[in-house]
């Protein structure tokens, strides 16, 4: 099996490809070893090694976060755990754990605004969640309310330090050009 790793903008996460579908739908965000150990046995495995502070997963990718040691000191343990998980043909998620995004899909809009939100949706399927996934990220709407737009970022873009400029710059005018009711993105957790 052989595992490519990509950087990210965020110098403090690493993606890994394994090669092989990680989650069949949907994201999971892990950012403590005790909600990582009852949802995912590779996710409470890899927050077994000292200094990762953070695991996401998407369909075809793992972004890991770190605090403190180098990663030329971390990779080669991470490498060897996702190597030894899939080996062992084990899930990546428990079955009994809830599902990826539950407490995260709660979201909030005026009705009147329903055909709004959509457009807004298609706008960050399509053209944004696309290009995070490659930096090992994900964003999911919130919400929207008096023209701003609510983003939840995940992965590689919570805590990146360019995620402002992400949002500002790149999302909001992008909305704000197709959506011209649009008139600020802002970053929920």
């Amino acid at each position: 099996m052989f595992i490519q790793t990509e950087s990210t903008p965020n110098p403090a996460t690493l993606k890994f490809l394994p090669g092989k579908e990680v989650l069949r739908e949907g994201t999971a965000d892990f950012r403590d070893a005790d909600s990582a150990r009852d949802a995912s046995p590779l996710a409470g495995r890899l927050f077994d090694i000292p200094g990762v502070t953070g695991v996401f997963f998407g369909y075809d990718f793992i972004t890991v976060t770190k605090d403190g040691p180098e990663w030329q000191h971390l990779k080669p343990a991470i490498l060897g755990t996702i190597m030894e998980h899939f080996m062992s043909n084990q899930p990546v998620m428990a079955s009994s754990a809830p599902a990826a995004e539950t407490s995260e899909t709660e979201e909030f809009y005026d009705k009147a605004d329903e055909e709004l939100v959509l457009t807004i949706k298609e706008l960050l399927d399509t053209r944004v969640r696309p290009a995070v996934a490659q930096d090992g990220g994900d964003i999911t709407f919130r919400g929207f309310e008096n023209g701003t737009v609510f983003l939840h970022m995940k992965g590689s873009c919570a805590g990146c330090p360019s995620s402002t400029a992400t949002l500002k710059h790149g999302i909001q005018n992008l909305l704000r050009h197709f959506v011209p009711e649009v008139q600020q993105v802002e970053q929920v957790a």
